[in-house]
Parts: structure tokens; sequence; C-alpha cells
């Protein structure tokens, strides 16, 4: 199977570049499943269900969110009326939504995808994410009704998505880290057969500081006084993201590659 995974998209410049150039993707490519985090669609925090849609229509089978799941009110009521989104696993109990899903991918192949949410350096204490991910793996173990096995790690520690990444190695077909925004240079295949990146990076405009206007975040270092709210930065944009191949007998990885597409970095094709 052919699995493309695009990082968070941040604000309008995102949201756009991914409408553009995802269905041609998805045709060059001969893309079986496609996932995208949307938590930073909408003005660069949360996702409203009108960009959720959007997102979908433009060629993404599933959506994922993150720690600002649900910073958009609307999508507290819309992520129980649309199951291709997935919050995560580990959020607060009382969520609404589902943290894992099996979706059918093409030929009628099932997919599992899962989300949770780090701990370390994260702004809200979070329940354990490494029990959470256990318990979707144990019931949905590779070469069973799975074909394929993706978990978005989303996180501000590097070292807590490589922990993630082996933990999952010979469970997963792919563990990628999200959340940071900026793509890592380790997409790799682990021993036990896991393809593995610690960051996607964002579809956004990377002239920007993590995907928002510089003058406000620079200004808040400098100075440490906030002097308004961050705005997601709008010039070109860049899709991140990875993508790898799978064999549909064992579920684990064959090939794997770093995606950048237009905007501003170093183009990587698969």
């Amino acid at each position: 199977m052919r699995i493309l995974f695009l990082g968070d998209v941040v604000g309008r410049a995102g949201r756009q570049a991914v409408a553009e150039r995802l269905p041609g993707m998805r045709a060059d490519w001969g893309l079986d499943f496609v996932v995208v985090n949307g938590e930073n669609a909408s003005s660069g925090a949360g996702l409203t269900a009108a960009h959720a849609k959007a997102l979908l229509a433009a060629g993404a089978d599933c959506l994922t969110l993150g720690d600002h799941a649900f910073d958009q009110r609307d999508m507290l009521a819309f992520i129980e009326q649309e199951p291709r989104i997935l919050r995560p696993l580990n959020y607060a109990k009382a969520a609404p939504g589902k943290g894992a899903r099996l979706f059918t991918a093409t030929q009628g192949r099932k997919v599992l995808v899962a989300q949770a949410l780090g701990q370390v350096f994260m702004k809200r204490p979070f329940d354990d994410p490494f029990s959470a991910v256990a318990a979707v793996l144990q019931a949905h173990p590779l070469g069973g009704l799975a074909q394929a096995t993706l978990i978005d790690m989303h996180c501000e520690a590097t070292s807590e998505k490589m922990a993630m990444g082996h933990w999952c190695d010979g469970r997963a077909s792919l563990v990628v880290g999200t959340h940071t925004h900026v793509p890592t240079a380790d997409a790799m295949i682990l021993p036990a057969g896991t393809a593995y990146q610690t960051d996607a990076g964002m579809c956004g405009d990377y002239n920007s500081v993590i995907g928002m206007d510089k003058a406000e975040p620079m200004r808040r270092f400098i100075t440490q006084m906030p002097s308004g709210r961050f705005e997601p930065a709008g010039g070109p944009a860049t899709l991140s993201g990875v993508y790898v191949e799978t064999d549909d007998r064992t579920g684990k990885a064959t090939r794997v590659r770093m995606i950048r597409v237009g905007g501003r970095l170093e183009p990587s094709l698969p």
C-alpha cells in the first residue's frame, strides 16, 4: 500500500496548498490512503467544520488533530458527525470523538489510524500515551484485520517521539511525529519494520516562525511582552510529510521517504 501523511496544516496558506496540490499527488503517486494533521488549519489554532470538509474534499481520507483539537468550538459537535476526524487517544476522557479508527483504503484494504499526545513539555497534563497506544495495537495486530497501521505522535519532545517509534516497532507500519512544525531528516525503517520520522513538519509558509507571521513571535522573544495575537503567515506554503510503502501481508514498511512539495523548502519526492 502507498500511504502519505502530511504534517500540521497551518492557516489559509496551508489549506490552499493542500487543496491545490493533494489531488494531483494522489493521482501521480498512486496513493492508496492519505492522512492529514489539521489541528492548526483554522487561524493557526484548531480546525473548523468548514475547513475540515475542504481538506477531506481535497483528498484526505483521515484528519488528525492534537492539543488544539477543540480550539474551534464547532469541532465539539462536528467530530461526532464526521468519523474521518480523530482527536488524541489520551485527551480528556469526556472529550467527544475517537482517538483511533479502522478505515477502508483502496481495494477494500483496512488502515488503522491512531493519535496520541505526548507528556513532556506540554502545557496541559495528558494520560500516558504509551499505554493508550499499546491497547489499540493489541486490539489490531498487524497482519490481522488491518493491512497497515499509522500512529501520529503529537508532542514537543523529540525523545518522546523516538521512544514511541521504538515502542511500536514491528507493531505499526508508520509512526510519525507532529506538533513542532519543523521536518526532521531522520525518515527510516526501524529494525522490526516500522517506518519512522520524528516530525513530519508543517503544511504552511516557512518564511515564518513555525507557521506564524514573524513579527509577533519575534517581539515576544526579544521583549518578553505580547502586543497582539499570533497570525498565520500567508506566503507560499510547502507541503511537508512522509510517504511510506507497506507490505499488505505483514503490514510492515518496505520504503519510506520524506516529502516536501512547493514553497521555500528544497523539494523531496517519493
